[in-house]
């Protein structure tokens, strides 16, 4: 493939994914602001002017539409970690992979949406009992995914080895309880000071306080 050839590619993988992302936000804003039941596929297309045929090439319904945001920011972490360097201890790289990607959110989806709109679409996730199996479900992938990075990271078998599905769902509960308590905080307290201490005592063995 020639270099134009690779560059039509990028591109058309690129707005592909811009397209997901604006139909995903979507999604969270009209449930949001009009209620879950209230929200059509149909209304989601055309707030980001789509065809409903076209939603559907991406999501299979609004449910999975609203859990992608907070699927991507999970994915993006197994990601990042790959890219952490191979001396790096394994906690410590997981760590600077989390908040990486939580501090790279804090700016929206790189086109100045404001965090907000994430934090509205969590709390819907988690009062929402229909989007609630989205939720579990996108959070049951993002781990998968983790764990393939984890046992690349230390020549571990995803498939016959327990070490490699206990770090992911260790982080992936640590991340959980940390949005929770983040939502609920009251003074507010930063995100990232709350996800750095909960990995922190991960990495420690969870010492008893």
């Amino acid at each position: 493939m020639g270099t134009e050839d690779g560059e039509r590619v990028g591109l058309r993988e690129r707005k592909k994914q811009e397209t997901r992302i604006a139909l995903s936000w979507a999604a969270i804003r009209l449930a949001v602001e009009r209620g879950l039941e209230n929200v059509r596929v149909e209304d989601i297309a055309a707030e980001v002017g789509v065809s409903p045929r076209t939603f559907n090439n991406y999501f299979s319904s609004k449910g999975e539409a609203i859990a992608a945001r907070h699927l991507d920011r999970a994915r993006w972490i197994a990601a990042e970690l790959r890219a952490q360097p191979a001396s790096k201890p394994l906690w410590e790289a997981i760590t600077d992979a989390a908040l990486a990607r939580f501090a790279l959110g804090q700016e929206g989806d790189g086109k100045h949406t404001p965090d907000q709109q994430w934090v509205a679409g969590l709390r819907l996730m988690l009062a929402e009992p229909a989007l609630q199996g989205e939720f579990f479900k996108a959070g049951a992938i993002a781990e998968a995914e983790l764990a393939a990075a984890v046992a690349e990271r230390t020549g571990t078998d995803v498939t016959h080895d327990l070490y490699p599905r206990l770090v992911a769902g260790a982080v992936g509960a640590a991340i959980a309880v940390v949005m929770e308590q983040w939502m609920r905080a009251d003074p507010p307290v930063p995100i990232m000071a709350l996800l750095s201490d909960a990995l922190r005592q991960l990495a420690a063995g969870l010492p008893v306080p």
